[in-house]
């Protein structure tokens, strides 16, 4: 097949656009924004294009594109904060946003020019050979090259789904600090599902990956659409002879890689800065204390190159960083965005994110970790005598508050003696974030990053993100399945 390319699109704000955001422009909706009072306001651009194409029993099932801009207009006053937006980039609509943010304060302010410095990050996610400069036909090639793949792998496959959504977001972001930064956006990724059947026997199976990236994600043999398409069928067979879960509390060791989306949602939510600034979290106020086993440092990493939850700047502006969050069992760090920062007087820890120019940023997670310990995984699951291995997730419910949580397994196995023994369904891991760390017992020199798949939802936006973590051995949770 003959691909012919394009050029990437570009904001129509970027240098030399159709409407090219100056210092000037800039300073006057800085300066409309603070002019009712306001201690601070910042500018928040935003382009975006993106595609998604799907693949359903080797027919096309959607084909779509769009575009989306818009500047959100935030402006503080003491803790009140005002938030406007416009989709159209006309000097009267922004300067309207402008104000209509600015109304949050009172008093009157000035209408100075504010002195603007334009930052250069260092950039993490350089693609050259970027998905959406190709046709269609290119992206539906890869859905069916998985496709074939999965059906070739086994005759009990009755179902495939496979699917590939590409991204390019450009952002300008200009605070009253005298900040002005810019960032070009890659992502993508693709996934497959498939269904076995072996006579009323029924299973399903996922496999995907991706992050920012271009078509050079699928070069590796390990993340070719073929490998995602044999990987699903794996799990959906592996599944097919699963056995009832026991039930109760017993050993369990989490696998390396995916079970980050439970120290994601367990531990690393009650991290973020916002929740402990209204006291709400179950780590409010335990700065310098002991919350985990010694064997535990978690991080939130947004400098990972090409990862899903990379950034080069936040939502903010401000560089993305890699953040200690808990060291060696001792609590060191929140996770902070402007407001949080200036509540706790630390400095911003690059974590300032939104789903779009519609929403305000918030405290939220780039690539969090809990990184390896020196345990060879075979001597872990050697040292149970009898538990459940957790190797892949799916949904889950956490509460904030006090970290309590239900998890459910798409693939686990049984331990019996040193062994994994049999699959299991049904396997629900119900425990408490904070205490399921102080019971980390072992932890394996594997650490992986789990491969780009994970959206994290928070006050209604979603972000992507990234997890990792090596084999971990926890002395107890309880385990929801169907006997004793």
């Amino acid at each position: 097949m003959t691909a012919t390319t394009s050029e990437l699109p570009q904001a129509p704000f970027a240098k030399g656009g159709a409407n090219e955001i100056d210092q000037a422009i800039a300073q006057k909706l800085l300066a409309e924004a603070l002019s009712a009072g306001g201690d601070y306001a910042d500018l928040y651009f935003e382009y975006r294009s993106s595609s998604d194409f799907s693949l359903e029993d080797q027919k096309i099932k959607n084909v779509g594109q769009g575009v989306s801009m818009g500047l959100g207009v935030r402006v503080t006053k003491g803790d009140a904060t005002g938030y406007a937006y416009c989709e159209v980039l006309s000097m009267e609509r922004m300067l309207k946003a402008a104000k209509t943010a600015g109304q949050i304060a009172s008093g009157g302010g000035s209408k100075q020019a504010i002195s603007i410095e334009e930052i250069r990050p260092v950039l993490r996610y350089q693609v050259d050979n970027s998905s959406l400069r190709l046709p269609p036909e290119h992206k539906l090639a890869l859905l069916r090259r998985a496709d074939v793949a999965a059906r070739a792998a086994s005759s009990r496959v009755v179902k495939v789904e496979a699917s590939f959504v590409e991204q390019l977001r450009e952002t300008l972001v200009i605070s009253s600090t005298g900040r002005m930064v810019r960032d070009r956006q890659p992502m993508m990724r693709f996934g497959v599902h498939v269904v076995v059947e072996d006579g009323a026997k029924r299973q399903s199976g996922s496999s995907g990956g991706g992050g920012r990236k271009g078509l050079e994600y699928f070069d590796a043999e390990s993340t070719s659409p073929e490998a995602h398409g044999r990987e699903a069928v794996r799990v959906a067979e592996a599944m097919l002879d699963a056995r009832e879960a026991p039930a109760g509390a017993m050993e369990v060791v989490l696998g390396a890689g995916d079970s980050g989306i439970l120290l994601h949602e367990a531990v690393g939510h009650g991290l973020e800065a916002d929740f402990n600034r209204k006291g709400t979290s179950n780590y409010s106020g335990q700065i310098g204390n002991m919350v985990a086993s010694e064997l535990c440092t978690v991080v939130d990493d947004g400098t990972v190159e090409d990862s899903r939850g990379a950034i080069n700047v936040d939502d903010e502006g401000n560089l993305g960083r890699n953040n200690t969050l808990i060291e060696k069992g001792k609590l060191v760090g929140y996770m902070h965005d402007e407001l949080s920062a200036k509540h706790f007087g630390v400095e911003p820890s690059g974590n300032g994110r939104r789903q779009s120019f519609h929403c305000m940023p918030l405290p939220r997670m780039t690539n969090t970790s809990l990184l390896g310990g020196e345990h060879d995984p075979k001597e872990i699951l050697e040292s149970v005598k009898y538990g459940v291995y957790a190797l892949k997730f799916s949904g889950g419910q956490v509460n904030i508050s006090n970290g309590d949580f239900v998890f459910s397994l798409t693939e686990g196995y049984l331990i019996e003696d040193g062994k994994l023994t049999a699959p299991l369904k049904g396997v629900n891991l119900i425990g408490n974030g904070p205490e399921v760390l102080r019971k980390v017992v072992m932890l394996g020199s594997d650490f992986q990053r789990s491969d780009g798949i994970w959206t994290c939802g928070k006050d209604g936006q979603s972000v992507p993100v990234g997890v990792g973590t090596p084999t971990i051995k926890i002395s107890e949770i309880t385990v929801g399945g169907t006997k004793a």
